[in-house]
């Protein structure tokens, strides 16, 4: 369980930096979708570990950057090996070009700079790279096989 702790915090914080840059304007957009109160303090603890993450306040965060790193790390807890993958070859591909083309600028990123964050995003981004060619990966498994039985 600290294990998956330790992943959505690293999620988090890739998404509160890559996304809005500070404490301040994650609050902010925290604020704005729930319509409570949340301090950057809170926030800062919440990074530190010294307390868990609200699925309340991760959802506004995700919604409010338009990336969902968290919900998708919870989703493959139901389905670690892609079981359920479906869609277009097509469309995968796209996936797979946008989430490989995002961890190799947050490498970069993290690459020219000392700020633990950075380190943290390019984790997350590569993380998203793999869930993305893992499903692409099933998706033409699962078309091979069908071409197969068809011959």
């Amino acid at each position: 369980m600290a294990e998956l702790r330790a992943l959505i915090n690293a999620q988090v914080a890739a998404l509160i930096d890559g996304s809005f840059g500070c404490l301040d304007a994650a609050a902010s957009a925290i604020d704005a979708r729930l319509r409570t109160s949340v301090s950057k303090g809170t926030l800062s603890k919440r990074l530190q570990g010294q307390y868990g993450w609200p699925v309340d306040e991760i959802i506004a965060l995700e919604d409010a950057a338009g990336r969902h790193p968290v919900t998708r790390l919870m989703a493959r807890r139901m389905d670690p090996d892609g079981e359920t993958a479906s869609g277009s070859i097509l469309m995968h591909a796209g996936c797979v070009s946008k989430e490989t083309g995002e961890a190799v600028s947050a490498i970069l990123a993290a690459q020219q700079s000392q700020a633990a964050n950075d380190g943290a995003r390019a984790l997350a981004e590569i993380d998203e790279a793999i869930e993305a060619l893992q499903r692409a990966r099933s998706v033409v498994v699962e078309t091979v096989a069908g071409r197969g039985e068809n011959s």
